[in-house]
């Protein structure tokens, strides 16, 4: 995934799937470096993980 996709599902109302490593997560933020995001996975569990956006992938 590129960072112009990661601003545009951030933005949207819409419930996007983006899998990490097979883990549906969510995107909390694209990080200043453009090249990193912030995810948590998707359910009760809300640990946050630094991830490079290129290892995400939208289903």
């Amino acid at each position: 995934m590129d960072a112009n996709r990661v601003k545009q599902i951030l933005s949207s109302s819409a419930n996007v799937e983006v899998q990490y490593n097979g883990a549906s997560v969510w995107i909390d933020k694209l990080n200043e470096d453009g090249r990193t995001a912030t995810v948590h996975l998707r359910g009760p569990l809300e640990e946050r993980t630094i991830v490079e956006i290129d290892e995400l992938e939208e289903m």
